[in-house]
């Protein structure tokens, strides 16, 4: 077991966290004060302790394994499913369906390499949580899905933000006006990078495509941001929003294909019905997005949000 005591005259409660991290063969205990009742400051103020036993256990400098959202064995905690409490499409008591990719090879006959989403994400989507955001919300639930693998990931332990939370973060910035808090108005790529930034504190780096008959030859920076990130990247711009879990990229023929998540779908969460309706799904340049019409429009200019892993334990 490893200790971590508090020094000073100050008494604190303690309790013990049960972790298994990649590369040790055996449990390791922690036990960690409770200095904040807020559990994302708390975690803020054991960031020294972390740091040390990650040099100490030769666990990586740059990855989330001791948290104590990372511990075994702990009964549900309050939040522990994600939701944000309330109404305005945040989580509610919906149990979401977790990496609905699995299992869908790459088209065949491109070859190449393919490079998918590192870690586990939620699909959110239209609909969800009891709130219609039909036809204005793809960006949002795109987020939401972004956030949620940053949530199981171990980087935070925040809820998934309801369209609400959102709306209120952007107003708060400035960038919105009070109005915009309850509406029903789209936002986009660049609105969701400042919302990554204030409220996970989260950077992100935005990839501008001037046409949609271009974003091919953008194969290869995509295909390394899965490789170095490994985060889902939310793509926007003149156009719907989508969230993009792969790449397979060819670089002796130059062809592509994207691993789509359409945040549009409104059915229930069933897998096989959200497979076989390539509402997740590879896609071709060219091909149809599952509510029709096509995937990448040739002369809409698109923005690729690329979140970026925090440097952080």
């Amino acid at each position: 077991c490893c200790f971590i005591f508090l020094l000073g005259e100050t008494t604190v409660q303690v309790r013990a966290y049960h972790f298994l991290p990649p590369g040790l063969s055996h449990h390791l205990t922690v036990l960690y004060p409770s200095l904040e009742d807020d559990m994302e400051r708390n975690e803020q103020r054991l960031v020294a302790s972390r740091q040390r036993l990650h040099a100490l256990f030769g666990l990586p400098p740059n990855r989330p394994l001791l948290r104590s959202a990372n511990a075994v064995d702990l009964g549900p905690s309050p939040g522990d499913d994600g939701s944000s409490g309330g109404g305005g499409g945040g989580g509610g008591s919906v149990v979401r369906l977790r990496d609905v990719h699995q299992g869908l090879a790459p088209p065949p006959g491109i070859g190449g390499t393919s490079v998918l989403v590192q870690g586990s994400y939620e699909y959110c989507h239209y609909m969800q949580d009891r709130f219609n955001d039909a036809g204005w919300g793809c960006a949002y639930r795109s987020l939401q899905t972004i956030c949620s693998w940053f949530r199981l990931q171990k980087y935070t332990s925040k809820p998934i933000p309801s369209h609400r939370t959102i709306q209120q973060v952007l107003a708060c910035l400035g960038d919105k006006p009070s109005s915009f808090v309850g509406s029903c108005n789209w936002i986009g790529a660049i609105e969701l990078s400042y919302i990554l930034d204030e409220y996970l504190g989260v950077t992100s780096k935005i990839l501008t495509v001037n046409r949609g008959s271009d974003i091919p030859s953008h194969a290869r920076e995509l295909a390394a941001h899965f490789a170095t990130m490994g985060s889902p990247v939310m793509i926007g711009g003149g156009v719907l929003a989508y969230t993009l879990l792969g790449v397979t990229f060819n670089d002796q023929t130059g062809e592509a294909a994207f691993l789509i998540l359409d945040p549009h779908y409104t059915g229930g969460e069933d897998l096989k019905k959200i497979q076989q309706g390539t509402w997740v799904g590879w896609k071709r340049p060219g091909d149809n997005a599952a509510a029709g019409g096509p995937l990448f429009v040739e002369d809409a200019f698109y923005n690729f949000l690329l979140p970026q892993r925090p440097n952080a334990v």
